[in-house]
């Protein structure tokens, strides 16, 4: 059926109104450049109401970038995984950890001597 005409032909279903005209103006935009610490610059257009943030992270290489071309912001230091066994030996010292296993096998000891069921 040739030459029926189609009256959404070029456009997709939901589509909106596609002029400025029908959208309203666009607002007055600013646009700001971040620099990162591998030389990427990323510009992005921000309204010149909004409050532009201090950092950003980068678009290219995803470590924090800044305003300040500069100086850039460092990349963050990753620590390796820690074991909880690493943390307590952070905050005991070995005679601490001795005075605190012996206390331990001391309860224990008294609560089996009781008769109670411990597993």
């Amino acid at each position: 059926m040739a030459g029926a005409g189609n009256a959404i032909r070029g456009s997709r279903v939901g589509a909106g109104p596609m002029g400025e005209a029908e959208r309203g103006a666009v607002a007055p935009r600013q646009t700001v450049t971040f620099h990162c610490s591998q030389d990427h610059r990323s510009e992005f257009a921000f309204a010149k109401a909004a409050v532009v943030p201090d950092f950003w992270d980068c678009p290219k290489c995803g470590l924090p970038a800044s305003l300040d071309q500069e100086n850039p912001p460092p990349a963050p230091k990753n620590e390796p995984y820690k074991t909880h066994l690493a943390y307590v030996k952070e905050r005991r010292s070995d005679a601490e950890a001795d005075d605190i296993l012996k206390e331990a096998v001391a309860l224990l000891r008294s609560r089996r001597k009781s008769g109670e069921i411990i597993f």
